[in-house]
Parts: structure tokens; sequence; C-alpha cells
């Protein structure tokens, strides 16, 4: 057989990652993966397409393809067998099967296929194998790696001695000033031996030695006599209350100048002593689990739904060593949503028992995942039912003379608590604010933008519907268009929730926690 590259793909031929293993150029192996979505059939069950030079063999992976570029020369029985080995690979270096994923663990994935071809030709590994050569270290690179540490930890050294060094010569310094300050108020009375077998009075009273002498020096301090300074009575400030600092009036207009054009002035507020900002917890149970759907909404001005999407994911996040576990869920039985499990998971335990299992009992989940964890299960769901939309907005704008008169109203559906709700209204560019008649809830006019901003801090059974009502100079009423609108919700359309963590090896369960988290990706009246 004679592979001349292997590649990953997505629906339009764009290349993600591509290993040619013949001496070709850029332009012809792009050609050949651009031309490939075109050959592809809808609805065929075969895994290989020809033409006239070269065979196409591929293997679809969630929304990309797989594909092997051959010769039609070329063995197709160790061709798939190739393919099988690939697509089993794939997985074992990248968690998430999308375009993303697959670019961040591009190299990792080009070295794996090349412990599996060599110069086009199949290499007899498995892929425990391909996994053990590639995660081999090299000597010279640990090496490199203590002698790049060894450089790090003497920089920290010296940083802390010079460090030290320098609070050092500040407590000297400090020490220096407050002895000298000392000894200036020592001098206020008394009196200083001169050598010349006579003292010095620095009364304020006597002349002292040389007064009225010819030698023109004067040891009087008398504090009577004005010397271009304030006495240091009248300019001390009062014990206790030390430098204080303040804004000028100047200063003061000119922020509130910002705020009238909507500008956010965040104050230099600086925490007391004793005061301590409350830091976010992380997960402290030994097993999270993290359910996240994300809508893509878009509603026509008329009424109507232009286009509803949802996506939605279940992520692990585990705080244990132990990653031998199964997740038990309940789905919530919607009809609409279409389910589709990691790779690595066991499709028929979760189709019978609704358990979220590895293929392999004997590999575990990887611990100490930050971020979003380790995606287990995706869903997603389309429609066109209008009532299953959480949040309705109508606009009724209306012009009369020189103004435009703007009605706007919200409807949440029942299913649905939505929290920090924020509906933006775009305006084209005005003078002044719009003049706000009544509202529910609070506004804000961002005159940079010129986009109007309704908040709701929380729309429950109290307030399902609300309204707006503003004036505007006369516009033409397209300009109001798209409105967009983000608002979040604990409550989700797929009602997933997790049952139990079953341990795999036996024992008891340990303890779990879940998130459950509906957002707004992109939701607007258009």
């Amino acid at each position: 057989m004679v592979v001349l590259a292997a590649s990953i793909i997505n629906k339009s031929g764009k290349a993600l990652v591509s290993r040619q293993y013949v001496d070709m150029s850029r332009i012809r192996i792009e050609g050949y993966l651009a031309a490939f979505p075109k050959l592809v059939g809808i609805g065929k069950q075969h895994t290989y397409v020809e033409t006239d030079s070269i065979r196409y063999v591929y293997q679809p992976i969630e929304s990309l393809y797989l594909l092997l570029v051959t010769s039609k020369q070329s063995n197709i029985l160790d061709d798939l067998e190739t393919l099988r080995l690939l697509s089993k690979l794939v997985p074992e270096y990248s968690y998430s099967l999308d375009e993303e994923g697959i670019g961040r663990m591009a190299f990792e994935i080009l070295f794996a296929f090349d412990e599996v071809i060599s110069l086009g030709h199949k290499e007899n590994v498995t892929v425990a194998q391909v996994k053990q050569y590639c995660e081999m270290e090299s000597h010279e690179e640990r090496l490199h790696k203590l002698v790049l540490q060894s450089k790090i930890n003497d920089t920290k050294d010296v940083m802390k001695r010079k460090a030290s060094e320098i609070d050092k010569n500040k407590i000297e310094r400090n020490r220096s000033e407050k002895g000298g300050f000392m000894s200036m108020q020592s001098m206020g009375s008394g009196r200083m031996d001169t050598g010349f077998g006579s003292d010095i009075s620095l009364s304020s009273n006597s002349g002292g030695y040389g007064s009225g002498s010819g030698f023109g020096l004067s040891t009087e301090l008398d504090s009577s006599k004005p010397k271009g300074r304030a006495p240091a009575s009248a300019s001390a400030p009062p014990k206790g209350l030390g430098m204080q600092l303040g804004k000028t009036q100047r200063t003061n207009q000119f922020l509130e100048s910002l705020k009238a054009e909507g500008e956010v002035i965040v104050e230099d507020v600086r925490p007391r002593i004793g005061q301590s900002k409350p830091a976010a917890t992380p997960p402290s149970d030994p097993v999270t689990l993290i359910v996240e759907e994300k809508l893509n909404v878009t509603l026509k001005q008329d009424g109507g739904i232009g286009n509803f999407g949802l996506q939605g994911t279940l992520s692990l996040i585990l705080n244990q060593d132990d990653g031998h576990i199964q997740v038990q869920v309940e789905t919530g039985g919607n009809p609409g949503i279409l389910f589709k499990t990691h790779p690595n998971i066991n499709k028929e335990l979760f189709n019978r028992d609704n358990i979220l299992g590895l293929k392999d009992p004997s590999q575990q989940f990887p611990p100490g995942q930050a971020g979003d964890g380790v995606s287990l299960l995706k869903w997603r769901m389309q429609t066109t039912d209008e009532s299953l939309v959480p949040l309705s907005i109508n606009c009724w704008p209306s012009v009369s003379g020189n103004e435009t008169y703007v009605n706007l109203e919200y409807e949440a559906s029942s299913s649905f608590d939505l929290q920090n709700v924020l509906i933006s209204i775009p305006l084209p560019a005005l003078r002044e604010a719009p003049r706000v008649q009544q509202i529910d809830g609070e506004w804000r006019f961002d005159s940079r933008k010129s986009i109007l901003e309704w908040s709701i801090v929380l729309i429950d059974n109290s307030n399902r519907s609300g309204s707006m009502e503003f004036i505007i100079p006369a516009i033409d009423t397209s300009y109001l268009f798209p409105i967009s609108v983000h608002f979040t919700s604990t409550s989700t359309f797929s009602a997933l929730k997790a049952v139990n963590v079953l341990p795999v090896k036996g024992g008891n369960p340990p303890k779990f926690s879940q998130r459950t988290l509906l957002s707004t990706e992109n939701y607007q009246v258009a």
C-alpha cells in the first residue's frame, strides 16, 4: 500500500491536520482535500471514493472527517486497517473532537500518525505502543530542562538577595533620618562646646560667642524672627490625621462629565486593614459534574422564530486520584433532544442504563482537569415551537412629529427563572440620552456605542412580563434592530442531572456535586 497523505478535515474540505508521506506540493494536497466533500455522497454506506488517479478512504468523526489519500494500486484492506487504527488514536489525544480541540493537539496527533505510517506504509504497531513511543523521554531533553531549571533557581536567589539588600538600605535610611531629627530636637536648648575654652548658648535670649564680634557668625536661633518659613506649630498637621489626599473640584467636574456621557467610572477604593475579599473557592468535592447549555436564537420582529438552536455538554472534573468511576444520569425525557456520547464512552451502556462509563474498564478518567473538565456527553436541539422560547421581546416603535415613541415588552416562560437579564437596543447617534418614561427594571445609555441597555436582575413568577417606554428624536425604525439579549438560568431544557457516581472497583461511592447553567451565546430579535 502507498498512503499519500493522512488528514483531518471539516465538512467544507479545510485541512485541520495533514501529513504527507510522499513528495507533494501544498497546492496539490489542498486541491485533493478541497475536492473530497464534493465527491462524498449523502446516505452512501461506502467508506471510500475513487477518482482517476487517487482513492479517498475516510471515516466521519463527529462533524469532521478522518481521511487517507492513497494511490489506486494500494490494498484497500490495509488502508481500512490503517484508518481504523488512526480513528482510535485521535480520541486518545483530543478529548474534544471539534476544530478547536484538533487544532490545540495538532502536533501530538501528527507525531502519532508518524508512528503508524512510515514512507507511506503501515507499521505493525498497536495503540498502546504508539502512546508509549510518543511519551518516551530524551536524555538530552531532560538534561536541558535540568540546566534551565537551575538557571531559574539561581536567578530567583539573586532576586531574593537584591530584595533583602534594598530592604536593609531602606531600614538604615529611615533610622538615620529619625536619628538626625531627634538630634535636631535635642539641640533646641542647652549648651554646645566650641573647643575654644568657652561655650555657645543656644538659648534665644543670649548672645553667646561671637556676639558683636568680627567673625560674621551668629549662633542666635531666634524663633521670633521670620526666616521665610512658617512656624512649625502652624504647619504641623493635627495629631493622628497624617497626610490626607482628596480630589480637586476640577477632577470631580471631569468625572461627572464622563459619567454623563455614559462612561463607567471605577472609584479607587482601597480596602482597610483587616478587610479581605473572599476568593472564589474551587470545586472541593471529589467529583464535580458540570451541565452547560448554550442558546442560539433569532426571533423575528413581527413574531415567530427564525432560528432556535441549543447545544449542551456534560463535563467531569475529578479532584481525586481514582478515576475508575461511572456516572449515572437522568435525561428528563425531552424527545426533541439528541444525545451523543464521547467516542471513549460505552454507548450501549448509556442507551440501556443511562450510565456513562469508559469502553475499557481498565482505563480511568484523568484527574485534576482544570477549566471545563472532561466532556462526557453532548446534546443538541432544533425547534420551531415558539412556546419553548424562554424570553420573547416585542418592540413597538411609532413616529409622531419630530419624536419616536418606542414601547418594549418582554414575556418570560414559566419554565425558567432568568438571572442577569440584559436587553441591548441599538440607537442612532444621539446628542442626549433617551427620555425613559416608564421601565420595569433599570436602564443605562452608552453614548459611545449608542446603545440603550435595559437590565433586570431576576425574572421569576413575580415579574414574568414587563415593559419599557422611551422617547428619542424621529428616526428610521430599522435602526432599533437587531436587539441583543443576554441572560443565565439554573434550569436547562434537557433537565439532565447526575443521580449517582459508581466506583468501578467497588467500595463506597464518592461524594459529588453538580453545577447547572443555561446561557445565551447569540440571542437576537432581528
